[in-house]
């Protein structure tokens, strides 16, 4: 790189290199003596060893997408549950080996200080972890992409179980600093809440509107660079803090009225703690809205200034901008880009709207629609007064366009209208997205055809050529590559490494499946990570478990939707059936939980404790032994899942058909090995097309004998009466089996099953529990098993989350790679060959040609 004359040699690699960085930061960025230095010490010192080299790449890639003109994406999204970043960072920027070699020769374990590192807390669950894995792909497929999120100081929240409860506790993952975060101070903008509007017209006949007497907090940036594998590129991800335009009021302290002078400050940085504050009262929802349009405006804010900044005419933004928004979470953009194309840079109302429909496009995360965000009237005209004019003037404009196309059609208005006038008015978000942007798309075939035909049907009929499918996938860099080093090994003895950017290569695995050393390795690898797992559980949990038991892996956040429940009513039928000798021939089988329930979420709560309770019960019946054991592991997130998931045998999905818009969980674990257990619902038909029917357990109904079941009239009770298993089972809950102390802990959670079971629970349970007996059989042979198994590792090439981006790009986005290659670098073959180990690796140079 050459700047202003001078030359930039990047940084070096190899052992020694990479020493001397570790070294040199330890000493003169962490400020401690080698000698006292702690494992805490060292692992900050390894970060910014690899921070440095990593921002190295992410200036030449700015730089290289500037020369090239290059359209951007910009992803914004409520989460980014990126997990940890050290192994990650340094497996991407190909340098792992070099860093464990040179930490060794300084008597530092890389493992053991890599535990020490917490998760980023800026995520929950899939919605989160989608974003990572897309920007992990962006960047490893050199396509111009950046993200914004927020920066929250404690995240959602560190789950405890005491008692067999969960207690939510702040989960302070920045209490030591965070080495991988460039502050950014000169990045702020000033975002306005509250206030009243004026207008007047001007000269030339125009009416120019005004958002007057606003209160201002000050977003500023931070900036996480996000590495490539197998590329020379590296993107960013910028987020968001909340900070007081006027932090301290001196007049007040003087006075002695110490509270008063920081309170400005204390409520402004509310917006910025957590992820999801408890919407359960006034104050929470309205914490809630002006979190999203904080990051939203901060975020708008800055692609326009950085749009601008490039010499380009506002008028064609859609030209070098595309802009996702991941769910319902940002689509107060679309009034907000509205805003600011008039307000700040005044276009009139077509232009402006032409601008922002072709730059949005609008991912849609769930088939419920009272999962559909939506708020109320009155809070938007409180809070954003100017955005609540902005979405009476799209909704008029539109809903005039549809009444001149479809006149009559009265009820088809009320339907479509972004203001929902059926209760108290609300501003129907998913609505707005869907008017605002030029594509909508599904995450699953099957979430998408479902949104033509339910959820979006009057729009799909308006506006059909908005609608697009793009199934959704995960990064073999971290749910393999990472989380599964053993397995990856091995698969690279087989085949080489270079599935980790083309997934579909794991189907040549298929050529080795009758080859018994081969198979015994690969039985071997994931014994080995049920090892890990089970000592894991016992530090965590107490509890002793065989790793030759079946591990049947229920990992995701705990909803009604999700049938947790029903996952439990099949452990207390074996249960039932192990105590009264009815169950010989089952195979020993270990039964886990995790997942977060929302903390004002008490149904999601009480299911945890039943869990547990169960468990509890279960664990300590000297007839039952290691026949079945219940776990629920607390406090799940992306570390904990990289050990959970290369450990399981079989994946529950098994979600009520036509309520999961797709999930990822089911793809994680069977690229690792485990069968799944599933309705066909969401990706699971996909992911069974894929791996063959033979290679699947499906149960229970579809979505078209949902409907019909609850057209007819669903009648819970029916099969509590008709099948005395499951009568047996509901009983012992509802009379206390479980919780002596407490025998009506669980009653209205049984008469909800028996009178309403809104997610037909009882409707499967006789399915779920004869193909679980399936399962079963086939465990107990463990050849066949094993080769069912390597048949989904070796099928999963289609979930990779590279289809995924590369799908975007060409429906959607319209954007392609721009890859940095050592011409682009100016940096001549011979001088990576002295400084850089990576360039002596034949995968890596072939990568970036």
């Amino acid at each position: 790189m050459t700047t202003n004359g001078f030359k930039y040699q990047p940084l070096g690699n190899d052992p020694a290199e990479l020493q001397r960085s570790i070294r040199a930061r330890l000493i003169h960025t962490v400020g401690r003596d080698p000698e006292f230095a702690t494992p805490r010490d060292w692992l900050h010192a390894v970060a910014y060893a690899a921070r440095d080299r990593l921002i190295e790449r992410r200036l030449f890639t700015r730089r290289h997408f500037n020369e090239c003109n290059s359209k951007r994406v910009y992803y914004l999204s409520l989460e980014f549950l990126i997990g940890r970043m050290l192994i990650n960072g340094l497996l991407n920027m190909g340098f792992l080996d070099e860093a464990q070699e040179a930490l060794d020769e300084l008597g530092v374990n890389l493992d053991l200080i890599a535990e020490l590192e917490p998760d980023a807390a800026l995520g929950n669950g899939g919605l989160g972890r989608l974003a990572a894995c897309i920007m992990d792909s962006l960047a490893s497929q050199c396509m111009p992409g950046y993200a914004y999120g927020i920066r929250y100081e404690f995240g959602m929240f560190r789950q405890e179980i005491n008692n067999g409860q969960q207690i939510e506790h702040p989960d302070n993952w920045l209490r030591f600093g965070n080495p991988w975060e460039f502050q950014r101070p000169e990045h702020n903008y000033a975002v306005h809440f509250y206030g009243h509007l004026s207008s007047h017209t001007n000269e030339q006949g125009q009416v120019k509107h005004f958002w007057e007497n606003s209160e201002e907090v000050i977003a500023q940036a931070c900036d996480y660079p996000i590495p490539g594998y197998g590329s020379l590129n590296a993107n960013n991800l910028r987020l968001w803090t909340a900070r007081a335009s006027r932090d301290f009021d001196l007049e007040y302290f003087n006075e002695g009225d110490y509270i008063r002078a920081v309170e400005t400050k204390s409520e402004t940085e509310t917006i910025s703690k957590v992820l999801y504050p408890n919407d359960a009262t006034a104050i929470g929802r309205e914490l809630r809205l002006k979190q999203e349009y904080f990051f939203v405006s901060a975020s708008l804010q800055d692609i326009v200034a950085r749009y601008l900044r490039r010499g380009y005419r506002i008028e064609n933004l859609p030209d070098k901008t595309a802009i996702q928004l991941n769910d319902t979470h940002p689509a107060i953009a679309i009034p907000e880009l509205m805003r600011l194309l008039m307000d700040e840079h005044g276009l009139d109302w077509d232009t402006a709207w032409g601008i922002t429909e072709k730059t949005f496009s609008y991912t849609n995360h769930t088939l419920m629609p009272e999962a559909l965000e939506v708020w109320p009237v009155s809070l938007m005209e409180k809070v954003l007064p100017r955005h609540m004019q902005i979405i009476y003037d799209i909704n008029f404009k539109f809903l005039e366009c549809v009444r001149h196309n479809y006149p009559g059609e009265n009820e088809l208005l009320q339907r479509v209208s972004l203001i929902d006038e059926s209760h108290d008015r609300k501003v129907r978000m998913a609505y707005l997205s869907v008017v605002g942007s030029h594509k909508v798309n599904g995450v699953a075939a099957l979430h998408t055809e479902l949104l033509k035909d339910h959820l979006f049907s009057d729009f799909y009929r308006l506006l059909p050529e908005k609608f697009v499918n793009v199934t959704n996938g995960i990064t073999p860099r971290l749910w393999l590559n990472q989380a599964n080093r053993p397995l990856a090994k091995l698969i690279n003895s087989r085949i080489g490494n270079n599935w980790v950017k083309h997934l579909d290569d794991l189907r040549r695995l298929e050529q080795d499946i009758d080859d018994q050393a081969f198979m015994q390795e690969y039985h071997q690898v994931k014994q080995a990570n049920k090892k890990r797992l089970a000592k894991l559980i016992q530090r965590e949990t107490g509890v002793q478990i065989n790793i030759d038991a079946m591990f049947d892996i229920q990992i995701k956040r705990i909803h009604e939707y999700k049938r947790q429940l029903l996952n439990l009513l099949h452990c207390i039928t074996l249960y039932n059936q192990i105590r009264e000798g009815r169950a010989e021939d089952r195979a020993p089988r270990v039964v886990m939980f995790a997942g977060k329930a929302a903390p004002s979420y008490t149904t999601a709560k009480l299911i945890i404790r039943l869990i547990n309770d169960v468990a509890d019960t279960v664990n300590n019946d000297p007839r039952i032994g290691d026949k079945l054991k219940v776990v629920f592991f607390p406090n799940y997130d992306v570390s904990n899942a990289t050990i959970l998931i290369p450990a399981a045998d079989l994946s529950e999905q098994i979600s009520t058909a036509g309520t999961e818009a797709s999930g990822t969980g089911n793809m994680k674990l069977a690229l690792n090995g485990a069968m799944t257990i599933g309705t066909l619902d969401g990706a699971n038909i996909e992911i069974r097309e894929e791996v063959g029917a033979e290679n699947f357990f499906i149960f229970g109904m579809n979505t078209d004998e949902v409907t019909e079941l609850r057209q007819r009239g669903y009648r819970p009770r029916d099969y509590y009466e008709s099948n005395m298993e499951l009568k047996q089972v509901l009983d012992m809950i509802a009379n206390g089996f479980f919780n002596f102390g407490d025998p009506d802990r669980y009653k209205g959670l049984v008469e909800n099953l028996l009178n309403v079971d809104q997610y037909l629970l009882l409707a499967d349970y006789e399915s779920y529990i004869n193909v679980q007996k399936e399962v079963d059989e086939l465990y107990k042979d463990q050849e066949q098993w094993t080769r069912k198994t390597l048949l989904n590792t070796a099928r999963m090439g289609k979930f990779s989350i590279d289809r995924t981006v590369s799908e975007y790009a060409e429906k959607i986005w319209d954007v392609a790679p721009q890859c940095i290659t050592r011409e682009v670098m100016n940096i001549e073959v011979n001088e990576w060959r002295q400084s850089s180990g990576l360039w002596q690796r034949p995968d890596f140079v072939k990568n970036i040609k």
